[in-house]
């Protein structure tokens, strides 16, 4: 049956006990992955949330084979979740068999038994921290009414986290996404350094930084570090 709105106030009441929580961020995350996943009747629902690398990375999941997912975009470096971060805008797809985006990803991801997905991005300030996700395994056609549930839910866990991260009685997943957010504000000045000094777009500047960290297997955010410190050299140098 499709989704109505009653079956998202309900839903929603359902999750009143997490609603204002400030306590443990990953039962209230588990919460509402299963009360999504049960919303929406298909065979899987995850939330996921960006690392030190700024990596999307399954912190709560209703099925196996959202593991998959993550695992596929990582490889990929592309797919419906990393879209909905770096947009920030609801991402779908009804038939990933017959999708063209994402280069080889979708191909890859019917193998593993995913038909169709719907993704909304966490939003945290002025930018994302995550996504909810939801999959069926076969061809799905999303509605309106499942495309508004699902903004609801991420709505909801942007509240929780954002309570979370201002309460000094923070869980392992708060204070994994504060060392994020801190790795993310030293990429974002690096990213800025690189644009000015050698005229590159944003993305191809994070593009550097990422592949470096890669090549010399550091953490993004040590190398973002040392370009703000090259940086900072040659002013003074100048001056």
């Amino acid at each position: 049956m499709p989704i109505s709105t009653q079956d998202i106030r309900e839903a929603l009441k359902a999750l009143d006990s997490v609603r204002y929580a400030a306590g443990d961020l990953h039962a209230a995350i588990t919460r509402i992955v299963a009360v999504t996943h049960d919303l929406f009747s298909v065979d899987g629902a995850a939330m996921m949330l960006i690392d030190t690398d700024l990596v999307l990375r399954n912190v709560a999941s209703s099925d196996d084979r959202l593991a998959d997912l993550e695992d596929l975009e990582v490889r990929h470096g592309t797919g419906p979740c990393v879209t909905a971060y770096q947009t920030k805008e609801l991402v779908s797809s009804d038939d990933l068999a017959a999708e063209r985006r994402w280069d080889g990803f979708p191909r890859a991801a019917v193998d593993r038994g995913l038909g169709a997905v719907l993704v909304s991005p966490i939003p945290y300030g002025n930018d994302a921290v995550g996504v909810i996700a939801v999959f069926s395994a076969r061809r799905h056609a999303w509605t309106p009414e499942g495309e508004l549930a699902v903004i609801a839910f991420t709505d909801l866990a942007a509240l929780l986290i954002a309570t979370t991260m201002q309460s000094e009685q923070r869980g392992e997943v708060a204070q994994q996404l504060e060392r994020a957010l801190d790795a993310r504000t030293l990429v974002e000045q690096a990213k800025g350094v690189l644009v000015a000094r050698d005229g590159v777009s944003a993305r191809d500047a994070f593009e550097r930084i990422r592949t470096e960290a890669r090549r010399s297997r550091r953490k993004v955010a040590d190398v973002a570090r040392d370009v703000l410190q090259e940086a900072g050299a040659r002013h003074a140098a100048e001056f």
